[in-house]
């Protein structure tokens, strides 16, 4: 018996990942020093005020024992602080707030409480995967809705809804976007807010990256709509935030109803996260966010490196506004390719790492996802590699492109 004779695994398909992860190990066996823009898995330290908290904590035996599925009160309280002096938005700790083990885990579990067989759940194209992939799990039809340039997510949302059947349970919203990066106001929240409480729709907003922005203009919550109260549910995550990805430690807030179902599932699933990383991440909300507006100013100084590089090496790529990754379009010369080559050719060719846009969704196999986790020496090294890479291919620096074609050994290589 093979894992895919299993129901719910026959409805996910092949990892795209999982190809060009294999290159890269492959690679790292053979001694090639691989340069990873892979996964946005953050790469600065823990601050240090937060390490402590948890060593303080950790040597008291009572918080060894089982936590409590909704979060300790402790942390609770400090999440609906945070949202009153970030986004001047009042929060019940008891009844709007709840801790989870990362967003991810919040997302996914939020699906397998509200999805019942064949609802149909509103995502965007391209998305971080577990937006579509955790109602997939629960059940559920997805309805793609097209973001990014050249498209009205307004105007996908009102056109899927009229041609849904049963109407749509649910849509998903991300900003800053992973993986485009893109961010919007609260006035694009305004009418989609006031459409689906019209048609009774929920909205599961993802906030993952609501810290990480670089043109002084903080991303907006969408709770700070009032009514929006009444139909979403917000997910936030501590791991870009505060640098803690591998803590496992995010939460949710908003509709009481949404957050109900939510703490039910999980009350038959886990005991809640540990509670020494709880007392850490309270502390991380309520000390001292120097540390945040550092790794900010990090993230945006290796950002404008990226992408002064990229260009002087001959491809031209959209400057993020905000999240920790660059959403960088495919160069016309290897746009035939498609996402998925392009990344293993980019690997074998100049020792560079990439996500392939098409593991985010079909509308992103334009693109491939390059994310901020290496220091500016790295990237400076990668993109001197893609720029060698391109001149063997013909392209010039500032985006010009030569007439020769792409080498026929390259060819050949991208397409085994």
């Amino acid at each position: 018996m093979t894992d895919s004779e299993f129901h719910r695994i026959k409805r996910l398909p092949p990892y795209v990942f999982a190809e060009v992860n294999a290159m890269k190990a492959r690679a790292r066996a053979a001694g090639e020093d691989i340069i990873d823009f892979g996964m946005g898995n953050p790469d600065l330290p823990t601050p240090p005020h937060i390490v402590e908290k948890l060593i303080e904590a950790v040597q008291d035996p009572k918080t060894h024992r089982y936590s409590n599925s909704r979060g300790i009160p402790g942390l609770r309280r400090a999440i609906c602080s945070y949202y009153k002096k970030r986004f001047n938005v009042t929060l019940d700790p008891e009844s709007e707030a709840i801790v989870t083990i990362g967003s991810k885990e919040g997302l996914a579990n939020l699906a397998q409480a509200i999805t019942s067989p064949g609802d149909i759940m509103l995502v965007p194209n391209p998305s971080y995967p577990i937006h579509p992939f955790g109602f997939i799990l629960a059940g559920a039809a997805i309805r793609h809705l097209p973001i990014g340039q050249g498209y009205s997510f307004m105007e996908s949302l009102e056109r899927a809804v009229k041609h849904s059947v049963p109407k749509p349970l649910a849509v998903v919203l991300n900003y800053p976007s992973n993986p485009t990066a893109e961010v919007v106001d609260l006035d694009f929240y305004r009418p989609i807010v006031e459409f689906c409480l019209k048609h009774g729709i929920y909205i599961l907003s993802d906030l993952a990256y609501s810290e990480i922005y670089f043109d002084d203009v903080p991303p907006p919550s969408i709770l700070e709509i009032p009514e929006a109260r009444e139909i979403a549910v917000e997910f936030t995550s501590m791991s870009k935030t505060y640098s803690m990805p591998g803590w496992r430690i995010g939460f949710a807030t908003g509709n009481k109803k949404l957050i109900t179902a939510l703490a039910r599932i999980k009350s038959y699933l886990d005991y809640g996260a540990f509670t020494p990383i709880q007392v850490a991440a309270a502390a991380a909300l309520n000390g001292p966010q120097d540390c945040v507006a550092e790794a900010r100013a990090i993230y945006k100084a290796r950002r404008d490196v990226l992408i002064e590089g990229l260009a002087a090496a001959g491809w031209q790529v959209p400057s993020p506004p905000a999240s920790m990754f660059a959403w960088a379009p495919i160069p016309a010369q290897f746009a035939h390719l498609g996402s998925l080559e392009f990344s293993k050719l980019l690997l074998q060719e100049a020792k560079v790492a990439v996500a392939p846009g098409i593991g985010f969704g079909e509308y992103g196999d334009g693109h491939v996802r390059l994310a901020l986790v290496e220091n500016q020496h790295r990237i400076r090294q990668a993109c001197r590699n893609i720029r060698l890479f391109f001149q063997e291919a013909g392209i010039a620096p500032q985006g010009t492109v030569r007439r020769t074609p792409v080498p026929a050994g390259a060819k050949q290589r991208a397409a085994s």
